[in-house]
Formats: structure tokens, C-alpha cells, sequence
């Protein structure tokens, strides 16, 4: 089975209303059309760029606002995938269940269905700023190109999570991130590329860029995109398919062999999927 991934270095900046938004995530994904793409990743708390919209005093939305923006932004993701026949993993938005936010990735089918898997672990930021809660569960995600996984930014620095979600059969993971400085940045980096050699799967995983001078906590971005492999024979030597340009606004575009995880789960020159000692440490 051969998919092709695109991911998205995702441009923040102040805008005036939705369309402009829209016609932003329009651009992103016909690009990414253009390319054949199968799946497109957009990076974690690309919505609060609506927030710079402001009210009618001239001052940002807050991100108690956010989640007013859930129908026109689920609408807007629908119809372009329904539209191009691509997976688009929207990145996260930030939606209100039971009075509580939560950070959540979304996933948009080409048939018009709906995923959602909210982010596990939240950063002391996201607590003591947003008040943001943590998700309850973590599912894996069926699509006709593979069984794939959302695991956000912070999800990805913890292993046992992602032992999780391979132990449930996914190949794929979707990291949508957004970090504001080199150290975070690279904490994300190297944890994808951890992942991908323990478990012999493929991350992807993309980040914002630019800035929103009037929103609070967004106001520095440091991102790049990347498509990483495991270290092994049929793969790049340093695990990296395909990577952007530091803090540029653009997409990449990258094919992924997912019979190459089978190969070397069980021929490769490690098989750290297989030697796992699940009799000390069970997978869940």
C-alpha cells in the first residue's frame, strides 16, 4: 500500500473576517490537490488565527470564542474534501464539550465523515492560560489508504501513546504541532523521530509559522514540516523523507511505502517492534 502526504507550514497572520481564513485553507489544499495528494496535515492551533478577526471595540477574540467558529470551520473542511477526494487532517480547533475546551484534531473523509481525537496531554500553558482539558481516550482511524493515528504536538513525547496506536494497528501518525521557539520546536522534532525507530512507522508532522501580534500566546510561531521514517536499509539514512524550509510558508509533498514497515518489522536491522518486551511492559 502507497500513500502520498502533503503537510502544510501553515502562515499565521491578522485578519478581518472568515472568508479570509477560508481562502487561506482553500489555497493550502488545491496545492496540495495539484501535488495527487491522498492526505494533507495542517499544524495544531491554526483556528486561532480567527481570533485576530477582534470584536467591535478593536480588541483579539479570546479563546473562550473559538469554538464559535466550530460549524464554519467543520463546513469549510467538509466540503473541501469532499470536493477534492482527500483525507484533510484540519489540524486542531478548539471546541466546547460539557463547558469544557478542548484542543481538538480533526479528521475530514472524502465522503463527508467526521474524526475526532482530542489532545491527551496538555502543556502548562495550554492549563493555566486557556484552561484547556485534556482528551479521555486515543482511537486509531480506518481509511482506504491504511489505518492512521492524531496524536498533537505534546502527544508525541510520550511513548507510551504511540505504543498505543501501533499496538492498534496504525502506520501513520498525524502530529499536527505548534511551538513559539527553537527549544520546543525541536523537543516535537526529535520525539517524531524517536517514535518512528521504536515502533517502525511513519510520522508527519507540521507546525505554524508567522504571527498574530494581537493574540495572546500566538504571537511567536517556530515551525517546519517533515515526513520521517525509520532508520533502516529502505529508508533515508537520516529517517527524513521529506522536510520544509525553517519558518517558511509553503507545503511538502512526500509518497509513503507501507510495505517497507512490514519488511523490516520482520527482516529489518533491528526489529524494535517485534523485540518489544511486552512481558514487562504491556502496550495497553
Amino acid at each position: 500500500m502507497k500513500l502520498r502526504v502533503s503537510a502544510v507550514q501553515y502562515h499565521l497572520h491578522t485578519i478581518s473576517k472568515f472568508q479570509e481564513f477560508a481562502d487561506q485553507v482553500e489555497h493550502y489544499v488545491k496545492t496540495a490537490e495539484e501535488f495527487n495528494a491522498d492526505f494533507v496535515l495542517f499544524p495544531e492551533f491554526m483556528t486561532t488565527q480567527l481570533m485576530s478577526i477582534g470584536n467591535d471595540k478593536g480588541e483579539a477574540l479570546s479563546i473562550q470564542d473559538l469554538p464559535d467558529f466550530t460549524d464554519a470551520y467543520c463546513s469549510l473542511f467538509t466540503s473541501l474534501a469532499k470536493k477534492t477526494g482527500m483525507h484533510l487532517i484540519g489540524g486542531t480547533h478548539v471546541i466546547r464539550r460539557n463547558n469544557k475546551l478542548y484542543n481538538v484534531a480533526h479528521l475530514f473523509y472524502p465522503d463527508g465523515r467526521v474524526a475526532e481525537q482530542a489532545k491527551l496531554h496538555i502543556t502548562p500553558t495550554e492549563v493555566t492560560e486557556w484552561n484547556m482539558s485534556a482528551g479521555e481516550g486515543v482511537e486509531v482511524f480506518e481509511t482506504d489508504k491504511g489505518t492512521i493515528s492524531l496524536l498533537t504536538c505534546y502527544d508525541i513525547e510520550f511513548p507510551e501513546i504511540v505504543r498505543m496506536v501501533r499496538a492498534k494497528g496504525a502506520d501513520v501518525i498525524f502530529c499536527p504541532s505548534c511551538t513559539d521557539d527553537r527549544h520546543g520546536f525541536h523537543r516535537v522534532r526529535y520525539s517524531c523521530h524517536a517514535r518512528t525507530i521504536e515502533n517502525q512507522m511513519y510520522v508527519v508532522t507540521t507546525g505554524t509559522i508567522g504571527s498574530l501580534p494581537t493574540v495572546d500566546f500566538m504571537r511567536a510561531n517556530f515551525g517546519q514540516a517533515a515526513i520521517i521514517s525509520p532508520n533502516d536499509i529502505p529508508f533515508p539514512p537520516r529517517g527524513i523523507v521529506a522536510e520544509g524550509e525553517l519558518n517558511s510558508d509553503m507545503i511538502i509533498t512526500a509518497d509513503l511505502d507501507l510495505s517497507l514497515l512490514h519488511q523490516v518489522r520482520e527482516s529489518g536491522s533491528v526489529t524494535t517492534w517485534r523485540d518489544r518486551r511486552t512481558d514487562l511492559y504491556p502496550d495497553w
